[in-house]
């Protein structure tokens, strides 16, 4: 088979799973029968369930695999597929770097189109250098984190940086974008522009969301991601090269790869078309040693070389090719690094001392200290969240839960009868429930508690039974009590005043978030009382 033959077989690669990875991600919502009708969501006795594996490129990555196995404890189902990419790379190298991994795609697709450097400038970006070590310090502390019971791994693995790059701030931002368009355009006076912008939005809400969807710190999520895609100007594959901790890992792995790079010096012009043209900065030039851990398979070099000075071989017996160039400071540094993070991101007290008030993890998440061990980040959980409630955490959970889902009951609410958030955690940090175990267990999120200086009844302002009318509980945990007061005129006026049976409420936090108070609503949802704590309780002395 010709080199531009394996080239073309690792574009059409690349193509389809990152193709793959974007349908999936769009895909990870509540199904568009259910949503065109709702009442289904919310009367049905059966489970509401996704039409397709979302999770599909979590299990195929083994270092969210390992760290998972490692920190929880426990093997998680599903995660044979990154096994597989294993045995894949112990036989044939870094292959999921260069034909599937859809942020490397994309970084491959940014490096190629209009690169900021070229001829000698970009033979010499080619040449290795010190700070491809980094990605081993990165993989080092990732890696010791997890085995001390705190999984940093999200933070920086491809398949959950991507995801919750694209899934909270990139997509969000382009559909409020095209959507604030279709909305001046539905506004014209010109008929043909009212038509237009209603059949678009039919189109294009599928894709980006029905409504504005909002993720607290979105801004910094896809700002992260925009500068790492510029890094490709400055260096091909920036992230590939210096700061992935899966393409270290596969490196070490791929020491014993039975495909091999061939070169013949004696054909060989130095024309330097395969260093410039190469991915990894693996030196793939006769003369110097080629670096398997640093190469992707990309099989440019033996595409651009006239003379065949390159090939690419099976080589059997195995024999250990030569050993990642990892560095003693990297090493020294990550584990220094690893224990660092495992002791200072528990300082702040969130986990052993004081529970913030404001965590409200979603419902069949498992115990604070157990859901750190196995949470990826990766966003998958928000992203599926019908009502936009599931935002990533700033300080609510502290340093060891940045990013962590949280639940904002001013954006959204918890939907009585959906377990979406469970069904896509691809680790289990949030247990996967059945309707009939979340209501009938009940699982408790929290608890609503009325604040009676702003609530209408109770501050004499108005008569008001929203959140009584919204409560989805049977029996309802907000009942209501007719009093008589009277006005500041003189009237004789009738109100209901709202209160909160903590025995029945499961912390939905729909009464919040209809509640007509703004701002600050009158009823609120505390942590206090989730079922997933045996110390966050509140005790009602019955």
């Amino acid at each position: 088979m010709k080199a531009k033959h394996f080239v073309w077989i690792r574009r059409i690669s690349q193509s389809f799973f990152l193709i793959f990875f974007i349908f999936l991600l769009i895909e990870s919502r509540l199904p568009l029968d259910i949503y065109m009708d709702y009442s289904i969501a919310i009367t049905a006795e059966q489970n509401i369930e996704l039409n397709y594996p979302v999770t599909f490129f979590f299990q195929l990555d083994p270092l969210i695999a390992f760290t998972s196995f490692i920190s929880g404890h426990q093997w998680i189902k599903g995660f044979g597929w990154a096994i597989g990419i294993v045995v894949l790379t112990l036989f044939f190298g870094r292959l999921f770097c260069g034909f599937i991994c859809p942020l490397g795609t994309i970084h491959h697709l940014m490096s190629f189109v209009r690169p900021a450097l070229k001829g000698q400038a970009m033979i010499g970006a080619n040449q290795k250098r010190p700070d491809h070590k980094f990605k081993y310090f990165i993989l080092i502390i990732v890696l010791l984190a997890a085995i001390l019971g705190l999984n940093f791994t999200g933070l920086l693995d491809p398949i959950a940086f991507l995801f919750r790059s694209l899934s909270l701030a990139i997509f969000p931002g382009l559909g409020t974008g095209i959507k604030e368009i279709f909305d001046l355009m539905a506004q014209s006076d010109i008929k043909i522009l009212n038509h237009i912008s209603y059949g678009a939005e039919i189109i294009v809400s599928p894709v980006f969301g029905y409504g504005y969807e909002a993720f607290k710190s979105a801004w910094l999520i896809g700002s992260i991601f925009l500068i790492i895609l510029f890094l490709n100007r400055i260096r091909p594959r920036f992230w590939c090269r210096t700061l992935c901790p899966l393409g270290a890992l596969l490196g070490v792995f791929a020491r014993f790869s039975i495909l091999k790079m061939e070169k013949y010096s004696e054909k060989c012009t130095q024309c330097q078309l395969c260093t410039k043209t190469c991915q990894g900065a693996a030196s793939p030039i006769p003369g110097l040693e080629w670096d398997p851990a640093e190469c992707m398979f990309c099989f440019n070099c033996f595409n651009a070389c006239p003379e065949d000075a390159v090939v690419f071989k099976l080589k059997w017996p195995p024999k250990a090719n030569k050993a990642p160039d990892i560095g003693r400071r990297a090493v020294l540094g990550g584990l220094a690094g690893g224990v660092s993070l495992r002791l200072l991101g528990r300082l702040d007290g969130r986990i052993h001392k004081v529970s913030d008030p404001r965590l409200i993890r979603p419902p069949g998440a498992v115990s604070e200290k157990d859901f750190l061990k196995l949470c990826q980040r990766c966003g998958l959980c928000m992203k599926v969240c019908p009502t936009n409630a599931i935002n990533p955490t700033l300080t609510e959970a502290g340093m060891a839960g940045f990013w962590t889902p949280n639940l904002i009951m001013l954006q959204g609410y918890c939907e009585y009868t959906c377990t979406l958030c469970g069904s896509v955690c691809p680790t289990g940090a949030i247990h996967h429930l059945s309707v009939k175990e979340k209501i009938e267990g009940p699982i408790r999120i929290g608890s609503a508690y009325i604040h009676r200086g702003r609530c209408l009844p109770w501050s004499e302002n108005g008569p008001c039974i929203v959140c009584e009318e919204h409560c989805p509980t049977s029996p309802k945990a907000i009942h209501l009590k007719e009093v008589t007061y009277l006005s500041g005129d003189g009237k004789t006026i009738r109100v209901k005043l709202p209160y909160v049976d903590l025995n029945t409420c499961v912390g939905c936090g729909i009464c919040e978030n209809k509640c007509p108070v703004r701002g600050r609503p009158a009823i609120r949802v505390m942590a206090a009382g989730e079922s997933r704590s045996v110390k966050n309780q509140i005790l009602l002395g019955l």
